[in-house]
């Protein structure tokens, strides 16, 4: 609904001899340069490297690290701000060397979850040369993005989209729940029923689907989608932890325990399940999921009974702490802002920094993923 002094001064610019869908276009330009903007702030603090680039983790602190994570994010939002004007073809293709470099073998293209520098050397030694399953998801739906956005006559990206497909499918899904596991080193039953709730990405694996005809993706969207109804129907919040365990074809799901998994957060709203509302937003804006639709609804209907977001929740919807942490802000904006929450869209924005935070790395970059969607 279009205010009295919006009307006014829309009647003012249409008094101009500009057309409305002028107009319209001027606004989504507006939006367009803000989030490319934050996009090169942020990849001047956080990129490093030359003819192979990479996102710095470590935050100006010690040695410099790279974790398939963020390097997941660097081609994504690359390929994204492309897809919104800017010139970063040459910017990928780094980004894509970086992770052929750093692949566990030729036969397994799936990334070595870290590097650390050594002698002058990003290396991974020991289980640093485990993968991590939600790297190489935003890496591979990355690649698919390049081949639609510059073809792949000159660098092959269908190929390597394909290659790191078929390695997740073999080593990062689980057979039995078809659900994803948090990386190939999850081998016994007891680690491959560990579930990173953010991992439910429906719309990735409905687009892998399609771009493979393979239908194990589909098979791999389905249970998502019964774990996330499922997940979504355990407290009336809608919440969903870090962490749970999943078993059986049935998707049988049980909580955790603080530290059972990685920190105090496992079974609370942390810096892994903050990522959910984009996720399930993803859903939505690339294959119109119902289910992850209505399971995000019920998140931003609680987000939106509260006057700010905060960092960490518990299930039930106790803020944990009061202080805030742009990595929960950005998610949430970008969810409201796709299903058009208006209020809590402005509400988020407002709480978002107008330039990119330095020495943040995870919430300085959700910033930008999330802008660029």
């Amino acid at each position: 609904m279009i205010s009295k002094l919006g009307k006014v001064l829309l009647g003012a610019v249409l008094g101009l001899g500009l057309t409305l869908g002028g107009v319209t276009q001027t606004t989504a330009h507006a939006k367009t340069t803000q989030a490319v903007t934050w996009y090169k702030q942020w990849q001047k603090d956080y990129v490093g490297g030359k003819t192979e680039k990479y996102v710095r983790n470590n935050n100006g602190s010690g040695a410099t690290t790279v974790v398939s994570e963020g390097q997941g994010y660097g081609m994504l939002a690359s390929v994204l701000a492309a897809k919104k004007g800017a010139s970063t073809h040459t910017t990928f293709n780094a980004f894509y060397r970086y992770y052929r470099a750093h692949r566990i073998s030729s036969k397994i293209p799936l990334m070595c979850w870290q590097q650390t520098m050594r002698s002058g050397h990003l290396t991974s030694t020991g289980s640093q040369r485990n993968s991590a399953t939600d790297g190489d998801l935003d890496i591979a739906y990355a690649l698919i993005l390049a081949d639609k956005e510059w073809g792949s006559k000159t660098v092959n990206y269908k190929a390597a989209a394909k290659n790191i497909l078929t390695a997740i499918k073999n080593y990062e899904i689980n057979t039995t729940t078809y659900l994803p596991k948090e990386g190939n080193w999850a081998t016994s039953s007891y680690d491959a029923s560990k579930l990173r709730t953010s991992d439910l990405m429906v719309g990735y694996f409905k687009t892998f689907a399609t771009y493979t005809k393979n239908s194990t993706w589909t098979k791999v969207a389905s249970h998502s989608k019964t774990a996330i109804k499922k997940l979504s129907a355990r407290h009336s919040t809608g919440l969903f932890p870090d962490f749970i365990f999943a078993k059986g074809s049935t998707i049988k799901l049980t909580a955790a325990k603080a530290y059972e998994f990685e920190s105090a957060t496992d079974d609370q709203v942390g810096y892994n399940a903050c990522r959910v509302p984009w996720r399930l937003a993803q859903a939505y804006l690339l294959a119109k999921d119902s289910t992850s639709k209505a399971a995000l609804k019920k998140q931003l209907t609680f987000f939106n009974k509260k006057s700010k977001i905060t960092a960490v929740y518990t299930l039930s919807g106790k803020a944990v702490n009061s202080y805030e942490n742009t990595a929960f802000t950005a998610p949430i904006n970008m969810a409201a802002r796709t299903l058009k929450y208006t209020s809590l869209a402005a509400k988020t924005k407002k709480q978002l920094p107008t330039t990119i935070e330095k020495k943040n790395y995870y919430s300085a970059t959700l910033q930008v993923v999330t802008a660029l969607e």
